[in-house]
């Protein structure tokens, strides 16, 4: 039976082509990308024990072994960090068998004084999971036709890929959901992120199975929306971390002059409201 860890040097090695590292074309193969041989060579281990890595028969490779992969393979520096995190999981440091505290959706007095200083922008609070903790009411405005904010407690991942209006809500859908999927993956623990998981899964299918097999560390562009009213908005996406609590603000910046208009006009048409925290 394989591992996260296996899975994602499997498919991070099957998308490398050799040239793209110096290494010469060795003609057709069965499958794509840089073959075994090559990247053991590179990482200075045998292709014994690289396989047994990808199999997931050796779980618990020395932190050596695991930077000479990631320097081999060419990783940036979010991929280390996923890759550094799947050793762990794989290795059985984060493994659970009773059902974990769910994370806090307490939002810090000093976050929601930012909320607000950020006002009449769109803004929202959540963890990685997806759970939507705090918004302005300019994010409300926006994303209130989407269905998203209709359930008690909203979860943007359980929206994406549960929800049908969420595939002509996000234009480029299957970005969002690599994304959301990948960010399971940094969910505000890895028993909560397994959980989490189980029960979405049955629901999502392989939509969703496939993109968490895969590890490909989304770019994160523009987030386009064709909103129902008619607008088709075009965002840009900056993130504050807040490691202690496990979750993140990201602020959402119209991109071009349509865009800024049409959110104004949404956040007027709708009902002034105020800074939601949601528990």
């Amino acid at each position: 039976m394989g591992t996260p860890l296996g899975d994602f040097i499997r498919a991070k090695r099957d998308s490398i082509q050799p040239t793209t590292l110096g290494l010469p074309d060795r003609g057709r193969r069965r499958s794509p990308g840089l073959r075994r041989q090559d990247l053991a060579a590179r990482a200075g281990i045998s292709v014994e024990y690289l396989t047994r890595i990808e199999q997931g028969r050796d779980r618990n490779p020395s932190v050596a072994v695991v930077n000479a992969l990631a320097d081999a393979l060419s990783l940036s520096p979010s991929e280390r960090a996923h890759l550094r995190y799947l050793t762990k999981i794989s290795g059985g440091e984060c493994v659970t068998h009773t059902r974990p505290e769910p994370p806090s959706r307490q939002v810090r007095a000093t976050v929601q004084r930012t909320l607000r200083l950020l006002e009449p922008g769109m803004a929202v609070v959540t963890n990685r999971l997806g759970d939507i903790l705090a918004h302005t009411p300019a994010y409300d405005a926006v994303m209130k036709a989407s269905g998203l904010l209709d359930a008690e407690a909203p979860n943007i991942t359980r929206y994406v890929f549960t929800d049908p209006r969420a595939h002509t809500f996000f234009a480029d859908w299957d970005e969002v959901a690599d994304e959301q999927a990948f960010d399971l993956w940094l969910a505000p623990s890895a028993e909560n992120s397994e959980w989490f998981r189980s029960d979405l899964t049955p629901l999502a299918g392989p939509d969703l199975t496939r993109r968490l097999n895969r590890h490909v560390v989304p770019q994160r562009g523009v987030l386009r929306i064709d909103h129902p009213a008619g607008h088709n908005l075009r965002l840009l996406r900056e993130t504050l971390e807040f490691t202690a609590e496990a979750q993140q603000l990201i602020i959402f910046l119209p991109a071009d002059d349509q865009t800024a208009e049409a959110v104004e006009q949404l956040h007027h048409s709708s009902r002034h409201g105020t800074l939601r925290a949601i528990s």
